[in-house]
């Protein structure tokens, strides 16, 4: 896998596309169409000119982005914790406790925490807490600025 590393924004863009229901191969179709109507119509905020742009740039680094995931160039606690919700269906102060310095007790599925640990840039550290749970699916982590 490559190390693909996009924007907060971009990052936002994406997720925001597929927790609508819109799946790897359409979000390609609609870049490649550059159907910015249909991709306002999911989120009228996003500047999605942007996310075209980084398509059109690199294609297969693009795609590779969408199939086997991306780190945050930087990303901060407002971005982690927006993240956390939109890739992972994760609510603060319900799924987590937000700290001065990170977050606490989130627990997440196992299967997740690879992509979890890609998606953070480098200023974040987790910790895994020892027998976590007792469902051997989950795990509940500490996530911390470095």
């Amino acid at each position: 896998m490559e190390d693909n590393k996009i924007s907060l924004m971009e990052s936002y863009m994406i997720e925001t596309l597929r927790s609508n229901g819109i799946s790897n191969d359409e979000v390609i179709t609609l870049l490649e169409k550059k159907d910015i109507g249909s991709l306002e119509n999911i989120n009228s905020t996003f500047n999605f000119h942007e996310l075209i742009k980084l398509y059109e740039l690199d294609k297969d680094m693009f795609k590779s982005v969408l199939l086997d995931g991306y780190t945050v160039k930087f990303l901060t606690m407002n971005g982690l914790k927006n993240l956390l919700q939109m890739k992972f269906n994760k609510i603060a102060e319900q799924d987590f406790q937000v700290t001065d310095t990170g977050i606490q007790h989130l627990e997440i599925e196992t299967l997740s925490i690879p992509a979890l640990r890609q998606l953070l840039s480098i200023n974040w550290i987790i910790n895994e807490h020892d027998g976590t749970t007792n469902d051997s699916s989950t795990k509940i982590l500490d996530i911390e600025i470095a």
